[in-house]
């Protein structure tokens, strides 16, 4: 798969829409990059563009983006909230997919030698793209801002990466590699600055100085790690915000933040109202926000990826400043949302449908991989009707473990319904290649085989993962609320359908196999399944009409 990677350049205007889109074109007219999302501030004068694409079209599309800049905004006459060196504040390069930090940092380089060469803007590294540990922080190299940058720029240890001289209009700009970053607002019940200030010193990782009584210094640090955090006024929603930049998620998320801003605005006679997310994050931010809150009311936290993504923003307050869409808030949806609609973003109708149709895809393997989805969601919902169950309330989280098993199965599932009509367009695919000479006869029968191959695989993905249903399904049989063991009986019927299903589509691609071993190792192994399936449905289904 191709390499891709994100950019947020900031851009040192958010009051002028016509600059703003004059920008946001030069970026979009270069093909191979998709603008995800444009987010402007009044206050603080700045517009946050985020952008994914291949990396050679993207350091194009930034380069366009940097130049335009150049054309239009005027640092002279800048004035904003936030702090800022240059008309492209920061751009950052993200590696999103198949491509590592250390194969970023060309990209980097690259960019900026080009934008201090063609455009006269001296650039700074930073974060991994800059060698020097001294240089690496973004706000050490910004300290001074664009005023103070004219006598800074010359001093020996603030020369240029890229570039030589100040640029008076466009001032100085940093670019690096770094990890993904949310930048991230906490709003408060106040408009003192000074107020909001005291909660980012006490949640940001560099905390604040304490001057002792004998006149010496203590650093007292802050209680999130990884978070950098400063307090201030937006004039236009009339409150204050704790601003923060979280520089690693895995250490400190989004939801581990704003519980910190909670209780220390708590403890200070504040309240935190909501909160706002500048930019994109990522899903599985999301997804744990959703659970940390649903498992701090003691609920189960089996519910679907839509469930814990609407508790997360209303835990978070996310939406009180604006809509929160996810379609445009979450990095992997808004990338779906620009790549070709998917057979499981169809309505129901429009699935059967476009089954029902003269084209011969989707065809059973899908529909197989989709019953086995209705099958899990069956089970997954006994587990959660069961963690609700009054009187069982102190099996909440034995049950919510269960569901969040039934959602990471449906979850694998969902995935394999588009899977398997891919693998069928592969393989027409390798057959529409030419044959005119031998090397094209040879790489077309080399194609057809793989893609062949391929197209058992997927088949015998689903029904490995539809037996695995199986476990869930019979422990809500034995243990989960008994009202609802009819319903985990569908679910056992549509997973054994969905494994003999499956099991067709495997054999019809594996007889077409050249390879003998690969293909008679692909049957039997099919058919074993197929067997213990029948078996273990069996046996569930004896089970459920005992007990009814």
């Amino acid at each position: 798969m191709n390499p891709i990677i994100e950019c947020v350049p900031n851009f040192s205007e958010g009051r002028d829409p016509l600059i703003i889109k004059q920008i946001t074109v030069a970026i979009e007219q270069v093909e191979g990059v998709k603008v995800l999302d444009v987010e402007t501030g009044i206050a603080t004068n700045r517009t946050v563009v985020t952008l994914v694409g291949d990396p050679e079209s993207v350091i194009e599309a930034v380069f366009q983006g940097f130049k335009k800049a150049a054309e239009l905004i005027d640092m002279t006459k800048h004035k904003g909230e936030h702090p800022r060196m240059g008309a492209v504040d920061v751009c950052p390069l993200i590696p999103i997919a198949n491509i590592s930090i250390e194969e970023t940092i060309p990209f980097a380089q690259r960019l900026g030698a080009r934008v201090a060469r063609e455009l006269g803007i001296p650039i700074y590294l930073y974060e991994h793209a800059q060698p020097n540990i001294d240089r690496k922080n973004l706000a050490v190299i910004r300290s001074g801002e664009y005023e103070g940058f004219a006598d800074k720029i010359n001093q020996a240890e603030w020369k240029p990466d890229y570039g030589e001289t100040f640029n008076k209009r466009s001032g100085a700009s940093v670019i690096g590699v770094r990890d993904i970053l949310i930048a991230y607002n906490v709003n408060l019940n106040t408009t003192s600055t000074r107020r909001a200030n005291a909660v980012a010193f006490d949640v940001r990782e560099q905390g604040r100085v304490i001057k002792q009584t004998d006149g010496s210094e203590l650093r007292v640090p802050g209680t999130c790690k990884f978070l950098k955090g400063i307090g201030w006024y937006i004039e236009e929603y009339g409150i204050a915000q704790v601003s923060m930049n979280l520089t690693n998620i895995n250490e400190t998320p989004i939801h581990i933040a704003f519980d910190a801003c909670v209780k220390s605005a708590t403890e200070r006679g504040m309240r935190v109202t909501g909160s706002e997310l500048i930019g994109l994050l990522p899903l599985k931010s999301m997804l744990d926000a959703g659970c940390y809150f649903l498992e701090k009311q003691q609920r189960s936290v089996g519910v679907s990826d839509a469930e814990l993504i609407r508790i997360a923003i209303k835990s978070m307050g996310l939406d009180e400043l604006s809509p929160f869409n996810p379609n445009t808030k979450i990095i992997e949806y808004a990338m779906q949302n620009a790549a070709p609609k998917k057979l499981i973003n169809l309505s129901l109708i429009e699935f059967a449908n476009e089954t029902a149709s003269e084209s011969p895809a989707p065809g059973g393997g899908s529909i197989a991989a989709y019953v086995g989805v209705l099958g899990i969601s069956l089970a997954t919902m006994v587990a959660n009707l069961s963690a609700h169950k009054k009187g069982w309330d102190t099996r909440w989280n034995e049950f919510g473990q269960y569901a969040a098993q039934g959602q990471l199965l449906k979850n694998k599932l969902v995935a394999l319904v588009d899977e398997d009509t891919q693998a069928f367009n592969n393989i027409m695919a390798a057959f529409n290649l030419p044959k005119t000479t031998d090397d094209e006869k040879q790489k077309r029968t080399a194609a057809i085989q793989n893609a062949t191959q391929h197209a058992c695989e997927i088949p015998w993905q689903v029904m490995q993962l539809s037996y695995q249903c199986f476990d869930l399904i019979e422990a809500m049989v034995t243990h989960g609320n008994p009202n609802s063991i009819s319903d985990a009986g569908v679910g056992a019927l549509c997973i054994r359908t969905a494994i003999i299903g499956a099991a067709l589509n495997v054999k019809i691609n594996a007889n077409t196999l050249a390879n003998e071993q690969i293909k008679n190792d692909y049957l039997s192994k099919a058919a074993q399944l197929v067997a213990d399936a029948t078996t273990k449905e069996n046996q569930i289904i004896q089970n459920i009409n005992q007990k009814i």
